[in-house]
């Protein structure tokens, strides 16, 4: 196997560990008659699945739920929805890292995304940390092959679009608690790694006006080592409204990928930020860390114009150009 096909290998392996509440932290333990991985797994989805709820940082108080009307989806939003009739709010639909079925394994990031107006929806169940609805679905085997392969994905990027449809259906029905309360034209689709590739896939969706893609990239090789689902550097040029790609720096195995969708992207306005984190991300540090933050400043501005939030992104002297613990770079952003 190549340098390039390993790297592509423990790219996709690392995003079903950190779906699974391991990340980078996998193997970090003796084993005791069994693998490293499982135990690590075990005892990092033990010690994460105590972290309590956040409510966010944001205006609202956010809470997550699974809605009987959106089979296979989990629902982040503010706790009182009467408290935002003085806004609309914006959609923020999520791929799950690994493309598993947890709805909840960024529930940290989602929270706080949902706690400053937004309604955000991940694909799969609760099957993770407080109120979990269901039990963990097993990733299956290892790569085997060569090229390597993976199992196939348990979401599909059919489910964000499904999440999609469902909300606006709710913002025109009536008796929906949600009826007049969403934006429309404020839909962003994002995700971690597979799930970012998810995001790339239904960004081409014309109702989608931008898309944030977290430790991920289309596969720099073509290959693709997922099984049943192939995702091409041609989708790319789908997508008409701005993107941000948020890396974990050199160390984060989907950096070479997400670093050459940049380089190759000319026709809409994309900005890269890395920090210094590898794959796993900053998922599990307080309201989602840092990145979350990016994420609600690029969602303010794009979705919402909100000049404030813009100067995160926009001029020499922006938040991420002069923050120390970010490279950043944009093409088509003053």
């Amino acid at each position: 196997m190549t340098g390039s096909r390993r790297r592509l290998a423990m790219a996709a392996i690392l995003g079903l560990l950190s779906a699974a509440g391991c990340g980078e932290e996998a193997g970090s333990q003796e084993p005791q008659g069994r693998t490293v991985p499982e135990q690590s797994m075990d005892a990092l989805r033990a010690k994460r699945d105590a972290i309590p709820d956040s409510k966010g940082t944001g205006p609202f108080p956010a809470l997550k739920e699974e809605d009987p009307g959106l089979a296979d989806h989990v629902i982040y939003r503010p706790a009182d929805l009467s408290s935002v009739s003085g806004q609309k709010l914006g959609l923020y639909i999520w791929g799950n890292g690994g493309c598993s079925s947890d709805g909840a394994s960024a529930r940290l990031h989602l929270l706080e995304v949902a706690s400053h107006g937004y309604l955000a929806i991940a694909a799969g169940r609760i099957r993770s940390g407080p109120g979990a609805t269901a039990p963990q679905i097993p990733s299956g085997r290892g790569p085997v092959g060569d090229p390597p392969r993976l199992p196939a994905p348990q979401t599909y990027y059919e489910s964000l679009i499904e999440a999609i449809d469902w909300a606006l259906a709710e913002n025109a029905r009536e008796d929906s608690p949600y009826y007049g309360l969403i934006d429309s034209d404020a839909i962003a689709v994002s995700g971690h790694s597979c799930g970012g590739l998810q995001a790339i896939q239904a960004g081409g969706d014309p109702r989608v006006a931008t898309a944030v893609v977290m430790y991920s990239g289309v596969f720099a090789d073509g290959s693709n080592p997922i099984e049943g689902m192939t995702v091409s550097k041609e989708l790319l040029d789908e997508i008409d409204g701005p993107m941000l790609y948020i890396l974990g720096g050199p160390d984060d195995v989907a950096y070479p990928n997400g670093m050459d969708d940049f380089a190759k992207i000319d026709h809409i306005p994309v900005a890269v930020a890395n920090i210094g984190v590898g794959h796993g991300g900053t998922f599990w540090e307080p309201n989602g860390g840092k990145a979350a933050q990016v994420v609600v400043d690029w969602l303010d501005w794009i979705l919402r114009g909100d000049e404030d939030a813009s100067a995160t992104f926009t001029g020499d002297d922006c938040r991420l150009c002069t923050d120390p613990d970010w490279t950043f770079e944009k093409k088509k952003i003053d």
